[in-house]
């Protein structure tokens, strides 16, 4: 599928609005910025982790010496990883401490509809602890997972030692692709610095977006697709309101087994 031009050019101003405000991020806070933002984006908020530490990747690389250049690229990973470690035991906690009744009363006004927790309860039930693993590395049931594991009360080591595999590797397939990309990411970092003042400079910068944007979405789409392709195979584990409890419960007993 390809995007018209009128739909391109918005999905370029999106990505340049949010790329300008990360920038000014970054700046101001230095990697503090990342694990602020990859904590939200492991919470109820829209960050999306793709727009966080490629760039953030490419920008220390940029400013790093030689010798230092991939330890500052394992410092935003960490970073990242730490952020994602954050926001989702929080969210895990405040699940844990409210219970499902609350969670699913109040969960509609942070864009948890109650659908989407029994999604999660599915995966769970499908996945087990592992699941907690799986779910850092794909979209939607990313910043869901937490809150059926806070819910059942799996035990809280279990449920860090998967939150940090997980997100560590997915922080470093994020950096990985903002380094593949990285000579587009240059151009834009550059423009944002200095402007793009000549036409051959605005070219260049559109080009960069234009390979970012598609780069992005394919990053996505094959995250997507790997998520539905799992999702398809909780459908037959998925829990009725009669053994949901029952199932998750389960869960915990054998989690909490020495």
């Amino acid at each position: 599928m390809r995007l018209d031009h009128n739909e391109e050019g918005c999905v370029h101003a999106f990505i340049q609005l949010i790329l300008t405000w990360y920038f000014g991020i970054l700046d101001q806070f230095g990697l503090i910025g990342v694990v602020i933002l990859m904590a939200m984006e492991s919470s109820v908020f829209p960050v999306p982790s793709e727009m966080v530490v490629p760039p953030a990747a490419v920008v220390y690389l940029h400013d790093a010496h030689r010798d230092a250049a991939m330890l500052n690229v394992l410092a935003v990973v960490i970073a990242g990883t730490v952020g994602s470690f954050l926001g989702s035991a929080i969210t895990y906690w405040v699940s844990r401490w409210l219970g499902r009744p609350l969670v699913v009363k109040y969960g509609k006004y942070f864009f948890i509809s109650e659908r989407k927790l029994q999604h999660a309860d599915a995966w769970m039930v499908r996945y087990g602890a592992s699941g907690i693993f799986l779910a850092r590395l794909l979209p939607v049931v990313r910043h869901l997972i937490s809150i059926p594991a806070g819910i059942i009360g799996m035990r809280f080591r279990t449920f860090a030692t998967m939150t940090v595999l997980g997100s560590f590797l997915w922080c470093s397939v994020l950096a990985v692709f903002g380094l593949i990309m990285r000579k587009d990411m240059e151009a834009l970092i550059a423009a944002q610095v200095g402007g793009a003042t000549s036409l051959v400079a605005q070219q260049g910068v559109e080009r960069a977006f234009s390979n970012l944007t598609l780069a992005t979405l394919g990053l996505v789409a094959g995250a997507m697709l790997i998520y539905f392709c799992l999702a398809r195979r909780t459908a037959s584990f998925t829990p009725t309101p009669v053994n949901a409890g029952a199932q998750l419960d389960a869960i915990r007993e054998q989690d909490s087994t020495p």
